[in-house]
């Protein structure tokens, strides 16, 4: 790299991920242990996934039928048949020092995900993604915690042996917001399918491989087709421990930084793994970064070959978040803003499209949109903690559609008080007396406020927009908010303008 390229600051930055999935599965990949979480260390373990003499591997069909469903999400190819690798390393979580995995022949090849970045439509290549045993957990104890300050280290063997898909995309990415707009359009695929619980801790766990490549060595000036020799060439740095796509965009933007830094002051950039340290925000040197060459794969002797003809054709995937969305734009009319929202998770779908069904589906959308998910977020709750009492949404959805309630007092007291309290709709507008005011009780309000506020008349008559919005305010108050604001501002201009 010559000093005239750094100063220019024509530098590449290139991205390439390994996204570990833990599959929702009641029984580990390998051996019959639950993978239902438990916060006794060690109580999930058998023979099996402990690696000891004379215990054999048994394949959970569950965790294949769960991979076949990846593998047509993502549009890969699945060959009819594949097969086990052992995968040998030493590593404290890694009770049998080896892992089974798979090799050359992956369950799933050649797929790809379409994401949005920055309003554009791109397509990532899934380079593979296959099956394997989820290493063991360590807890590092004392001096902050940190891989490299901890006094001393836990293992617990629960998690060994929870089925594993691993995916592994080509080197498409060129900037860590770009990583976690595919991290989130993967979650949503893999929510709809049913194969992953976000909520699990350690479900979702990234390895991001990042290079800084000098633009010079680029042919073109297309960045997003670099030539298989660059990428060979340039150091590749591995960055691990990463958790969520809020952490991936931060670890990979920390990286990027500090590569090119190391770059513009001439130093060399370390071929290395490196681990992201979420507590203090930096990366950690770990170890020099291993070859394939290094794990010494071999074949699993211990399982046949897995025979998945025809599964692809049997096997259905549900109706994918992408064309979800397109479909409620063309279907509903919604705005693609709006159908994004509402296709974030498949409860949330399924439920707009309920209360679609019941009532326009405008309506719908702001209520589940914007009002719902809006004081579900400020409240860090999830719609799946509220499943039971959806009902109780839709019959508030129905009070503001029948005009019995206005939506602002819907929208600020009652589902406040629903989500704060507990307490179902009909009981709060009874309680706090939300009912509509009845048409003569408004027209005497806005007489009132005419008559009491003659500043304000004369301020309308002169021209002022503004002073209506005082005089709306005014009956507001004197109906204790329990008019429509556009009935009044019409039955005001109306008083005014006669």
């Amino acid at each position: 790299m010559t000093a005239q390229t750094v100063q220019q600051g024509d530098l590449v930055t290139v991205i390439g991920l390994e996204v570990h999935v833990q599959l929702e599965t009641d029984t580990k990949i390998f051996c019959g242990c639950s993978t239902e979480p438990t916060d006794e260390p060690n109580e999930n373990v058998c023979p099996v996934c402990l690696g000891l003499p004379g215990s054999l591997p048994v394949l959970n069909e569950g965790a294949v039928e769960a991979a076949v469903k990846i593998g047509k999400a993502i549009d890969a190819d699945i060959p009819e048949e594949t097969r086990f690798h052992r995968k040998n390393y030493y590593y404290p979580d890694l009770p049998k020092n080896f892992q089974i995995t798979q090799y050359d022949e992956p369950i799933c090849q050649a797929g790809e995900l379409e994401i949005a970045v920055e309003g554009q439509r791109r397509t990532v290549a899934i380079e593979r993604a296959h099956l394997e045993e989820d290493p063991g957990s360590l807890q590092h104890v004392g001096g902050g915690g940190g891989i490299d300050s901890a006094e001393y280290t836990l293992v617990d063997y629960n998690r060994a042996g929870t089925p594993l898909m691993e995916i592994v995309t080509a080197p498409d990415f060129r900037s860590p917001g770009e990583v976690r707009a595919f991290l989130a359009e993967l979650e949503e695929v893999l929510e709809y399918l049913g194969v992953f619980d976000a909520d699990r801790d350690g479900s979702l766990r990234i390895d991001a491989n990042l290079s800084i490549i000098p633009a010079a060595e680029i042919d073109g000036d297309d960045t997003d087709e670099i030539d298989t020799a660059v990428l060979e060439s340039a150091n590749r740095t591995e960055v691990k421990n990463i958790s969520s796509h809020k952490g991936a965009e931060k670890a990979l933007a920390y990286e990027e930084t500090r590569q090119k830094n190391a770059i513009q002051r001439g130093r060399a950039v370390e071929q290395e793994t490196r681990h992201w340290d979420e507590s203090r925000g930096i990366t950690v040197s770990m170890r020099s970064k291993e070859e394939e060459k290094d794990y010494r794969y071999f074949e699993e002797s211990d399982l046949p070959p897995l025979r998945v003809s025809g599964w692809k054709d049997e096997i259905e995937i549900p109706e994918l978040p992408s064309a979800r969305r397109e479909r409620f734009q063309d279907e509903y009319g919604l705005s693609e803003e709006a159908a994004s929202k509402l296709t974030s998770t498949k409860q949330v779908a399924d439920f707009y499209e309920d209360v679609a069904g019941e009532f326009d589906p405008d309506l719908a959308a702001t209520w589940v949109a914007d009002n719902l998910l809006g004081e579900l977020n400020y409240r860090d709750i999830e719609i799946t903690e509220i499943e039971g009492r959806l009902e109780e949404i839709t019959r508030l959805v129905e009070l503001v559609a029948e005009d019995e309630i206005t939506a602002k007092n819907a929208r600020e007291t009652v589902l406040r008080s629903m989500l704060d309290d507990g307490n179902a709709p009909d009981e709060i507008v009874e309680a706090e007396g939300l009912g509509k005011t009845g048409e003569d009780e408004v027209e005497r309000a806005v007489v009132e406020a005419i008559d009491e506020n003659p500043d304000a008349v004369d301020d309308y008559e002169s021209g002022d927009e503004g002073a209506i919005n005082f005089l709306v305010g005014q009956v507001m108050q004197k109906t204790g908010g329990s008019a429509d604001p556009g009935d009044v501002n019409q039955l005001l201009r109306a008083e005014l303008d006669g």
